[in-house]
């Protein structure tokens, strides 16, 4: 697998992009709001809510352009254009700016992930293959999870934090010359052109009317609730609870990287018979296990082995979800599909983000998200009759990509 050149090509390509990007997120633009600007819960969530919206665009347009051209322009023209976004991050000095400048980041960015996410059935035909891919571009993403917040602790200790920011437009640079040469098979394309909005809208259509890419999606978006939830009060938990500086986010977070590279590599390696609805279920729920081991105490120590497990149970479970929506999704909606559940995740990831501070305001930030664990606990139980009865009815084991199960044919649910 690791010797074909255009596989190589972008999963080092998601690495090196990601480097600049995680360092960005946990030390750049986390480490502006809550340290040098002294934000509260809700400057956190305004500008976490920035992002959010913004990616939610983003995802939209990705997904039909993604299915008009190809991932690899797509992922070429947003790296190109996130440069001076990036750069522009350097001259942020108020909250209000610093929420403008996330809202074009994240704009810009989305589409990257997008299409970066749509690679694997571009590359290969075979269900076993696209797990391995899945599994080495989602290794390759944990991998600069733990190189760059690292990198970002590093800058910020020694040039500043707006030094992280032009390691963040330099590494997308680097990653649009990687993918540049490569190859990419033909899927099936629909032959009519048509409105960009109907298009999106035939993804959200076929994603409903599916009882497997329906259930994948609503289980992965309960996660990005939590998601949201973090991060509005992370920083403020590493600040207020545990007492520390803005470079401790980028070390913690490193830790936390390796877990979730040894979690992509398990899941790469798992047998098909566990690539199931119900395995996908028990994964979500044992995150709510990591979040309490993570949040549940105001010792460093136990904050980064609770992180090291929590990362491996996340590894495993986001190859598993985009293998699984991937193989029951039709090869000409394929980008649509993904940006549909992109944007699920991004809804998941703002619905949180107005009541988080309010929460944390009355609970306190710890016990917000403390509760936040318990509450996906909690919903996972409630997608566990659904799982039973989705696993029990596949007519095989791993079905084909693009080649749902007979039983699992879309219906309509109109226009």
């Amino acid at each position: 697998m690791w010797a074909d050149r255009d596989v190589r090509r972008v999963v080092l390509a998601r690495f090196v992009s990601r480097i600049g990007g995680e360092a960005a997120f946990f030390v750049g633009i986390w480490g502006k709001a809550a340290f040098e600007m002294d934000a509260s819960a809700g400057g956190v969530a305004a500008v976490m809510a920035a992002l959010g919206v913004a990616s939610l665009i983003g995802s939209a347009v990705a997904g039909v352009l993604v299915d008009r051209f190809d991932p690899r322009r797509v992922l070429i023209v947003g790296e190109i254009v996130f440069i001076p976004v990036a750069i522009g991050m350097v001259f942020v000095e108020t909250l209000p700016s610093l929420v403008v400048a996330t809202f074009l980041l994240g704009l810009v960015g989305t589409p990257v992930f997008t299409a970066i996410s749509a690679f694997g059935p571009f590359l290969t035909d075979q269900a076993d293959r696209l797990a391995r891919i899945n599994g080495f571009i989602e290794g390759a993403s944990w991998a600069a999870f733990v190189v760059g917040p690292a990198m970002g602790a590093i800058i910020a200790g020694t040039i500043g934090l707006d030094g992280i920011f032009v390691l963040d437009a330099a590494t997308s640079a680097v990653a649009a010359v990687l993918v540049f040469p490569v190859s990419l098979r033909q899927l099936a394309r629909e032959t009519e052109r048509r409105e960009g909005l109907r298009e999106l809208r035939e993804g959200f259509t076929h994603a409903f009317g599916h009882p497997r890419l329906r259930f994948y999606i609503w289980l992965g978006s309960s996660v990005w609730v939590l998601f949201g939830t973090f991060s509005a009060l992370e920083p403020l938990f590493f600040r207020d609870i545990l007492g520390v500086e803005p470079e401790t986010l980028g070390w913690v977070n490193s830790i936390f990287g390796l877990g979730l590279v040894s979690g992509t590599w398990i899941a790469s390696r798992l047998p098909a018979r566990f690539r199931s609805a119900r395995s996908l279920v028990l994964i979500v729920a044992l995150n709510s296990v990591g979040v309490l081991a993570y949040v549940g105490t105001d010792r460093l120590r136990v904050v980064v082995v609770a992180g090291a497990f929590w990362g491996v149970l996340i590894g495993i479970m986001a190859p598993l979800l985009r293998t699984l929506i991937q193989l029951n999704t039709r090869e000409e909606m394929m980008g649509r599909i993904t940006g549909v559940t992109q944007i699920h995740q991004e809804v998941g990831h703002l619905l949180p983000l107005a009541l988080a501070p309010v929460l944390a305001g009355i609970l306190g930030v710890q016990r917000t998200l403390i509760y936040a664990g318990i509450a996906l606990a909690l919903l996972a139980v409630l997608f566990v009759p659904t799982a039973t009865r989705l696993d029990r009815t596949r007519s095989v084991a791993v079905p084909q990509t693009g080649l749902p199960d007979p039983s699992d044919e879309p219906r309509s649910v109109g226009h």
